[in-house]
């Protein structure tokens, strides 16, 4: 998921195995509406539960609004195969395990390491997500997961992604809050304090190694939700879901170093109280669906 970079190379790119995965089973469902909090998972099915270990998720608000995301894409996606683009894929797909399966999905990524371990794609292309040209209305949705906060030129990406788009098809991004707690940190502090804090708070020993999160961050202007917003009522697209949630990174720490996590909590409640309560600080990520109009 490193677009961090730039290249003028692209290639196909042969993964392990041609055939993506087709027993994972569906996601459980959830009541979902536009910037509304979502059905608390207190008791996780099977099923979630083996969603939460392969994303390496932990209970927590950004589990349910990925599960909501789940429901609305499930119910707002033609009943058909589908074709699927998922920018900056890399080697991890965070749709529902019923959208995968009746997809052809084509990933794009600057990382061939990723490339290389990904399972479920039908095509994976070697390339820039900035500069990548698909024929028009090509796909009936587009992701972008995780992505956008390493992009030098998140504008280019984001017209990228509505001119290959289909009329009525949608766009899921998920990406941090670049004026949450979490955010602010990542901007201002320098790459090897996140591998440090990969391998020493998350227990990531791998952290830092080639094709291996965490990969160098921008934080374009264009990834904040204000600006967004903006794009989108601009170029032909409509917010149906928005929801900030508590980074995960919260529940991580709060399990692995406790006292630390406290340290940062009460850190957190500090801001907050200075914010007046009008913000929360851990809400360190956010989950838009914009549909095409």
């Amino acid at each position: 998921m490193n677009q961090g970079r730039m290249t003028t190379q692209e290639r196909q790119i042969t993964p392990p195995s041609n055939t993506r995965s087709k027993n994972m089973s569906k996601s459980a469902a959830f009541n979902f509406a536009l910037n509304a909090p979502t059905k608390a998972c207190n008791s996780p099915s099977r099923t979630a539960a083996q969603l939460q270990a392969r994303l390496k998720l932990p209970p927590g608000e950004a589990f349910d609004s990925l599960i909501a995301v789940h429901d609305i894409l499930g119910a707002e996606l033609p009943n058909r195969s589908l074709t699927v683009y998922e920018a900056g894929g890399g080697s991890t797909s965070f749709l529902p395990p019923d959208v995968v399966r009746r997809s052809e999905i084509t990933v794009v990524d600057i990382d061939e390491a990723q490339l290389r371990k990904n399972d479920y794609a039908d095509k994976t292309i070697l390339g820039d997500i900035q500069t990548y040209r698909f024929a028009p209305e090509s796909f009936d949705l587009v992701t972008c997961y995780n992505v956008l906060e390493h992009v030098p030129d998140v504008q280019a990406a984001l017209l990228r992604f509505c001119e290959c788009l289909k009329p009525n098809g949608l766009i899921l991004i998920g990406a941090p809050n670049p004026n949450s707690l979490s955010g602010v940190v990542t901007k201002y502090t320098p790459h090897w304090f996140h591998v440090w804090f990969y391998r020493h708070v998350r227990g990531d020993m791998d952290a830092g190694k080639p094709g291996e999160a965490p990969f160098p961050t921008f934080f374009h202007p264009m990834v904040s939700l204000s600006n967004l917003d903006a794009f989108a009522k601009t170029h032909g697209l409509e917010m149906i879901y928005r929801r900030e949630y508590e980074s995960p990174r919260f529940p991580e720490m709060r399990a692995r170093k406790p006292l630390f996590a406290a340290l940062i909590d009460g850190a957190a409640a500090v801001m907050n109280g200075l914010l007046l309560r009008k913000t929360d600080v851990r809400h360190g990520d956010y989950h838009v669906i914009l549909r095409k109009r």
